[in-house]
């Protein structure tokens, strides 16, 4: 890669931060349909936070587990609402999964988006179906492993994690939340996408961006 892993890491933060900032009005407006519609703000702030922690950090002189360990604590410390632990559990599953790793090749990357969905199902205790943000990252995961098996350019994965998450996303139209605030709503909360599965596909969006810029003529 033209840069090292930390500063990769940093630019795939600092992209997500700019994507989410652009869609918070309709993160929340979603979240208005079903929950508290506080959903762009929070996600904003906490994306924010870990930007801000990054930045402190001499990349130059930092491992891709702890660009994750330091982003797991900026946003738990900047969101206190269940999406704080989620993600700061999420981080920590994706540090942990990097630990002995100092590279992002594309089998890493599916590591990390693996671990990701992992550390937000085992912390929420929820699973596809449920109509939550699990709805996109389960099948980016699976996408993810799958392209990995196979071998496939880093473009050709994430074309392949980012298709499988929308599926999910738009998927929970359909579905009668099972966990988190919207659950009260029953019935109610049919029709409406989940906020955090289409927050889910913004952030995985920003991190295929991340992933790929110089990756678009050649394969990895």
């Amino acid at each position: 890669m033209s840069e090292n892993a930390a500063r990769r890491l940093s630019r795939m933060f600092q992209l997500i931060s700019v994507a989410i900032d652009a869609q918070q009005d309709h993160l929340s407006d979603l979240d208005g349909a079903i929950g508290d519609a506080d959903h762009g703000i929070t996600m904003s702030l906490g994306f924010a936070a870990v930007n801000s922690e990054l930045s402190k950090l001499d990349l130059d002189h930092t491992l891709p587990s702890e660009v994750f360990s330091a982003a797991a604590t900026a946003f738990l410390n900047a969101v206190g609402a269940s999406t704080g632990p989620l993600y700061a559990t999420a981080f920590r599953k994706a540090a942990q999964a990097l630990k002995p790793l100092e590279s992002l090749s594309p089998a890493d990357q599916a590591i990390i988006i693996e671990a990701i969905a992992i550390g937000i199902k085992e912390r929420g205790k929820g699973q596809r179906g449920d109509k939550t943000m699990l709805d996109a990252w389960i099948p980016a995961a699976e996408a993810a492993a799958e392209a990995a098996s196979r071998r496939a350019t880093t473009a050709e994965m994430w074309n392949s994690i980012l298709a499988a998450a929308r599926d999910g996303a738009n998927a929970t139209r359909s579905m009668v939340a099972a966990r988190g605030r919207a659950a009260r709503l029953g019935e109610r909360s049919l029709g409406h996408m989940d906020p955090g599965s289409a927050s889910a596909v913004i952030i995985l969006g920003a991190m295929r961006d991340a992933f790929t810029e110089d990756h678009v003529s050649r394969p990895h």
